[in-house]
């Protein structure tokens, strides 16, 4: 039988599992689902049409699946999906999706959510990322697995966060990071690849090295863009994390492509 406490508000239309344990002050909506093992240590609210998934634990003071923050939002029934074994910390917010983004947002499993993140209307978030403390997302975000966003960052409406990428603290992200790569600044600038994550996910040294090679000639000066993207596809055919950084710069995107700081900026 779930452990509930005598504090908590847990409408008896929600489906929790055996298991799952409710703490102190905890309010549980009607349309919240909460899969086995689920913990909310206390004062949590979890809301709306959501899901939790297996083995998450849900701390003090989250908001997790109440109305959008989108004025466009008229009260549709949309869901928030959360996975499997997240850690989502003291003041994350999580909102579902709206009519305008296909009434779902999605979060992956194994996440880590630090105090104060937040997941807007309609994301989706790959498993195993990291959001630290203060990482913000605006509507209509992908996130790719892997994948670390820095503390107070803001990632723009409709961008799309790449596998295994990583932004650094404090960046305003308003264009699309590739796969693998790195990015920082105030309105974020590609810096190079996540060599460190790479090497964390055992790629090894020649698979690095053939990565290099493809960035630098991605993001060289001559040619288009288009021409470039071509001209990598063909020579790393074979190399599967290459091809994965074309298909992500191939597909349509609103943003476009964050680059590197050219070298007048930089001089």
């Amino acid at each position: 039988m779930a452990q509930i406490h005598p504090t908590a508000v847990v409408d008896p239309k929600a489906t929790i599992a055996a298991d799952v344990e409710i703490g102190p002050f905890c309010v549980v909506g009607p349309n919240v689902k909460l899969d086995a093992g689920v913990k909310l240590i206390s004062h949590v609210v979890v809301e709306g049409i959501t899901e939790v998934g297996e083995g998450t634990v849900i701390y003090p003071f989250a908001s997790i699946g109440l109305r959008p923050q989108d004025l466009k939002y008229h009260g549709e029934p949309s869901r928030l999906v959360i996975g499997k074994r997240n850690q989502i910390r003291e003041g994350v917010t999580m909102n579902p999706g709206t009519e305008g983004g296909g009434m779902l947002t999605q979060v992956g499993d194994n996440g880590l959510f630090m105090v104060g993140a937040h997941v807007a209307h309609d994301c989706i978030v790959g498993s195993n990322c990291i959001f630290a403390n203060n990482a913000t997302l605006a509507g209509h975000v992908t996130v790719g697995d892997f994948a670390i966003i820095g503390g107070l960052s803001a990632v723009h409406q409709f961008v799309r966060i790449g596998h295994q990428a990583m932004v650094g603290g404090a960046s305003g992200v308003e264009f699309d990071v590739i796969p693998f790569g790195s990015v920082l600044g105030n309105r974020a600038h590609l810096s190079g690849l996540n060599i460190v994550g790479l090497k964390r996910r055992s790629f090894n040294r020649d698979t690095i090295h053939t990565l290099r090679r493809a960035y630098r000639m991605l993001f060289a000066p001559e040619g288009t863009m288009t021409e470039r993207v071509e001209d990598v596809a063909s020579l790393f055919a074979e190399c599967e994390p290459v091809m994965e950084i074309v298909s992500f710069m191939r597909e349509d995107s609103s943003r476009g492509i964050c680059q590197p700081l050219s070298v007048e900026a930089e001089s």
